[in-house]
């Protein structure tokens, strides 16, 4: 598939900590991204180039909604702790102290979801480790537009 990059501004936020396994309420035993790696692995996406937690950045006031990505699993039983869920993966790059890192936008379909929900001004990213990286932080996100639409 073709791209056709946009660059858009988003802040750092704290998200759900259940990706990460950092959340105290958490139905899991560690981070859900571990625990969901070897399936995506068995499909045919790799996600060990990225530290196994998401990056929730805020692009408000703008709203993106998952167009064509590149990867779609569905019925993913990834868990014995709710039905299997879809999920929607397209590249991206963050781009954080003049320093840019190959990435995922990493989104389960609500409609599938049964927890932790995310509003459509928060991207979920994987990434690899970005040393320094806090809430609050500034960064761009360069987004292939022919898959993901941002709008305002």
């Amino acid at each position: 598939m073709q791209s056709q990059w946009i660059i858009i501004d988003g802040i750092i936020k704290q998200g759900h900590q259940v990706a990460s396994g950092m959340a105290e309420n958490s139905p899991y035993p560690g981070s859900t991204i571990e625990m969901q790696t070897p399936f995506f692995q068995k499909l045919g996406l790799d996600l060990t180039p990225f530290f196994p937690a998401t990056l929730n950045v805020s692009i408000s006031p703008y709203t993106f909604t998952v167009k064509q990505p590149e990867y779609t699993f569905q019925k993913v039983e990834w868990t014995s702790k709710h039905p299997p869920e879809d999920f929607l993966f397209s590249r991206c790059r963050v781009v954080y102290n003049n320093t840019r890192y190959d990435a995922l936008i990493y989104y389960p379909n609500p409609e599938t979801k049964t927890t932790h929900f995310q509003d459509n001004s928060t991207l979920e990213i994987l990434a690899p480790l970005i040393s320094n990286l806090q809430y609050g932080d500034s960064l761009q996100v360069e987004i292939n537009s022919l898959e993901i639409v941002v709008s305002c």
